[in-house]
């Protein structure tokens, strides 16, 4: 009884500790952090190669630099968050982003420029998606899909928000001076809310699901983890590759350049409306069928580009499920930790599972120009990723954790495998007998 009013009271502190001003400000951090130090390099890039004399393939290079670094570096901020909490991870990145744009901005040189990105990569590792999911789950919990889904929403405004006014500065500013103003906004913005609103208590990490291991090692090198690992990856990539290739499809195909910007558009406005469908889809599916019915899902949709050159509003179609399907997969990555192995490591576990995928998502861009000209095309490359996208698919199929039941709703509720101390003292003694075994009428002295 001891212990189960302790658990009680745990449980009471961890709701008391779920501050309302956490979920806002995320929301707002996330839109800042992912507009200015993600979206901005795109929009600038032609200015930065104009203005510098640098060349395009080595300013991409250093933007994609800080991806790896950054996905390397989130194994250790994940570590961090699991054991400390959120704030001084998060509030650290805010600086490090602010400084890395400075630098970014003023570099002489392109190794500079390369330094002031690396920093940068850091700043991701701290300030994106996985600091803040591991935040939610740990806070949010059982209810951590819906935080999930609402941070990601707002997430996916960054683009919406942040591209246009790049594009608006840098009208009538220098590259550089762009930067410096964005600069502000990201130090004005991030640091003060990272550092205010994320001072809440950090609540015990939940007891580990029944039939997995604790250690995160263990899980780490787990047959199912591994397989998980390599079905995101693939995955990831496929995905990726499909955006940035998509523009020269379509003008490839004769369609126009606005045409083919359009398209793209309508496809990330159907990355917000999947990420809207993910919380009733966790409800009504186990994670491995979801895991891989949604990556199927992608690489169905890469086939169908792949084979419709046409009518248009048909494209736009196709670009839209797409998009469904990859705002659903950016949740489905945030909750594979939770749905298999708990809250209990989930920084960590999720940082090492999300490494390879995010480098995965940096060489896409290089990767995918090359194999269209090995190719010959790029629909002849969309039938490729296509086919790697299935692979990844029948990948996900082995990545069920035994001892673990994966019903319907463990991605958004208590998850299944776990026991109650009640229920477990009651499974063990007999129907009839008296929990301390003594004949019914005694007294404890």
């Amino acid at each position: 009884m001891t212990d189960l009013h302790t658990r009680k009271a745990a449980a009471g502190a961890g709701g008391r500790s779920r501050p309302r001003a956490v979920l806002p400000a995320l929301c707002a951090t996330q839109i800042t952090s992912w507009g200015i130090v993600y979206y901005a390099f795109p929009v600038l890039n032609p200015q930065i190669t104009a203005d510098s004399g640098w060349s395009a393939g080595a300013t991409t290079a250093a933007f994609s630099s800080a991806l790896v670094v950054s996905g390397l570096a989130g194994i250790r901020v994940g570590r961090i968050v699991d054991r400390r909490g959120p704030r001084t991870v998060m509030t650290t990145g805010s600086v490090a982003g602010v400084l890395s744009l400075v630098i970014v901005a003023l570099a002489p040189n392109l190794p500079v420029f390369f330094a002031g990105w690396l920093l940068g990569g850091f700043a991701m590792a701290a300030t994106f998606y996985q600091p803040a999911f591991a935040a939610l789950t740990r806070w949010w919990a059982p209810d951590h899909v819906r935080a999930l889904t609402i941070v990601t929403l707002a997430g996916g405004l960054a683009s919406t928000v942040f591209a246009p006014l790049t594009a608006a500065l840098a009208d009538r500013l220098s590259w550089r001076e762009t930067y410096l103003v964005l600069v502000a906004i990201l130090a004005a913005v991030t640091i003060p809310a990272h550092a205010i609103a994320l001072r809440a208590p950090w609540p015990p990490a939940e007891p580990s699901l029944v039939g997995t291991d604790a250690s995160p090692g263990t899980v780490a090198r787990s047959r199912p983890f591994l397989l998980l690992a390599i079905a995101l990856t693939l995955s990831a990539f496929a995905m990726n590759a499909v955006v940035v290739t998509l523009v020269p499809l379509l003008l490839e195909r004769g369609y126009t350049t606005a045409q083919a910007a359009w398209t793209l558009g309508l496809g990330g406005a159907g990355q917000t409306l999947g990420r809207t469908l993910y919380a009733p889809l966790a409800r009504h599916t186990g994670a491995t069928v979801r895991t891989t019915t949604l990556i199927a899902l992608g690489a169905l949709t890469t086939a169908a580009f792949a084979v419709t050159p046409g009518p248009y509003g048909l494209v736009v179609a196709v670009s839209i499920a797409a998009g469904v399907v990859r705002g659903n997969l950016t949740l489905l990555q945030a909750t594979a930790i939770t749905d298999r192995w708990g809250t209990r490591h989930y920084g960590r576990l999720s940082a090492i599972l999300s490494a390879p995928a995010m480098t995965a998502s940096a060489l896409a861009p290089f990767a995918a120009a090359t194999l269209a000209l090995l190719l010959g095309g790029h629909p002849e490359l969309f039938g490729v990723l296509a086919g790697l996208g299935a692979a990844s698919a029948l990948v996900a199929t082995a990545t069920s954790v035994r001892g673990k039941s994966q019903a319907a709703g463990a991605g958004g509720g208590r998850p299944s495998g776990r026991i109650s101390p009640m229920r477990r003292s009651t499974a063990r003694r007999p129907r009839g007998r008296p929990r301390s075994g003594r004949p019914s009428g005694t007294r404890r002295p």
